[in-house]
C-alpha cells in the first residue's frame, strides 16, 4: 500500500516507466511531467527494466537480514513463560534479561493475545457472549459495602480524623439484577443476603422488570449459600424463572453484573465523599436512573440500557 503522500501509485509509476523505457523519453523530461525527482524516475524505470510491470508495487521494509535480532532460544523461553505463568512483557522482560519492547514484540510475532482478553483462570481466549432479547437471562449478585459512620469517614474527614470517627456501622448488601441483552439494572440496599432476603428482591425485581415490558425467563447467580437453598428454588419455581448457577471458580461468567458493580463505586459509592450513608443512598436513585436511560454504555455500542428495550424508546427524559 503507497504511503498516502507518495506522488506515485502503482499506475502511476508505470506511466512513467512506458513513457522512458518504451516511448523513449529522457529521464529529466520524464521526472518533469509526473512531478517527481530524477532518481524517482530512474528507479521505477529500472525496476520496470528489469522486472515488468510486477516490479512496481511496494516492497517490504524489512531488512533481508536483522543480526541483532533476539535469538530463537530466548523467544522460545518467553513463549514458554507467557504460555506458564501467564504475566505481562514487563515480567517477562525481567525473567527472560530482554528489554520490555522487545518482550513485546516476541509477543506479537507469535500472535499471543493480550492478557486481558484471556480467561486468568485456564489462559484460553474469553468467549464474550450476549443474549438476544431482553428478560432471556438475568445475572444476579450482591455487593457488600462498609456503610459511612454519621459524620463522615475517612474520604470527608481525612486519615487521621476519619480513624478517630471509625464506628462499627455494619455494611450495606447492594443486590442487583441486570438483564443480559439490554444491561438494564435494579438494584437494593438491603440489610443482609440470607435465602429469604434474596428472593424476596427476585420477586420484587421480576415485578419491576415487568412493569419495563421485560419478562424474566432465566436467573444467573454465583454458587452463594442462599441461591443454593430451597427458598430459592422454589421463589423462581412461583415466578415461572429457571435457575442457573455459574460454575464454581468462574466469576467471569456473571461478569456483566460484576461489571456494573465496579461502575457503580467508581460513579456513586467512592465517586465523592459523603457526610453520611443516608446522603450516599439519597444520591442512588438518581445516579441509578442516569445509568439506566441516559449514559452510554461502551459494552452495547454507546447505547443506553434504556435504547435496546424497545418499547421504552422516549418514554423517559
Amino acid at each position: 500500500m503507497s504511503h498516502r503522500n507518495a506522488p506515485l501509485t502503482p499506475t502511476g509509476r508505470l506511466r512513467l516507466a512506458r513513457c522512458v523505457i518504451d516511448d523513449g523519453w529522457p529521464l529529466r523530461r520524464a521526472a518533469e511531467r509526473f512531478q517527481v525527482s530524477h532518481t524517482t524516475a530512474a528507479r521505477w524505470a529500472g525496476r520496470y527494466r528489469r522486472h515488468g510491470a510486477a516490479g512496481l508495487h511496494d516492497r517490504s521494509s524489512r531488512p533481508h537480514h536483522s543480526p541483532h535480532r533476539t535469538s530463537a532460544a530466548i523467544e522460545e523461553r518467553v513463549v514458554r513463560l507467557r504460555r506458564e505463568h501467564r504475566i505481562g512483557p514487563l515480567r517477562l522482560a525481567a525473567r527472560a534479561g530482554v528489554a520490555a519492547s522487545t518482550a513485546h514484540r516476541i509477543l506479537q510475532r507469535h500472535s499471543l493475545p493480550a492478557l486481558a482478553t484471556l480467561d486468568r483462570a485456564t489462559g484460553e481466549p474469553v468467549r464474550r457472549y450476549e443474549r438476544r432479547r431482553p428478560g432471556e437471562l438475568v445475572h444476579i449478585d450482591v455487593k457488600k459495602l462498609g456503610r459511612i459512620p454519621h459524620g463522615g469517614g475517612h474520604k470527608a474527614l481525612g486519615r487521621a480524623a476519619g480513624r478517630k470517627n471509625r464506628t462499627s456501622t455494619g455494611y450495606a448488601y447492594l443486590h442487583t439484577a441486570l438483564d443480559d441483552h439490554s444491561r438494564l439494572a435494579y438494584t437494593e440496599d438491603l440489610p443482609d443476603e440470607k435465602a429469604a432476603t434474596c428472593a424476596g428482591f427476585l420477586a420484587r425485581a421480576t415485578a419491576w422488570f415487568a412493569t419495563q415490558g421485560i419478562t424474566i425467563e432465566r436467573v444467573l447467580t454465583d454458587n452463594a449459600w442462599a441461591y443454593t437453598k430451597n427458598t430459592w428454588r422454589q421463589t423462581c419455581h412461583d415466578l415461572r424463572i429457571q435457575p442457573r448457577w455459574t460454575r464454581p471458580w468462574r466469576p467471569q461468567t456473571n461478569g456483566k453484573v460484576e461489571r456494573f458493580h465496579r461502575t457503580l463505586t467508581e460513579e456513586w459509592a467512592y465517586h465523592r465523599p459523603y457526610t453520611s450513608d443516608s446522603e450516599r443512598q439519597a444520591a442512588f436513585p438518581n445516579w441509578l436512573h442516569w445509568y439506566n436511560y441516559h449514559r452510554p454504555h461502551t459494552g452495547i455500542g454507546g447505547s443506553t440500557p434504556a435504547d435496546r428495550v424497545t418499547n421504552l424508546s422516549g418514554q423517559h427524559s
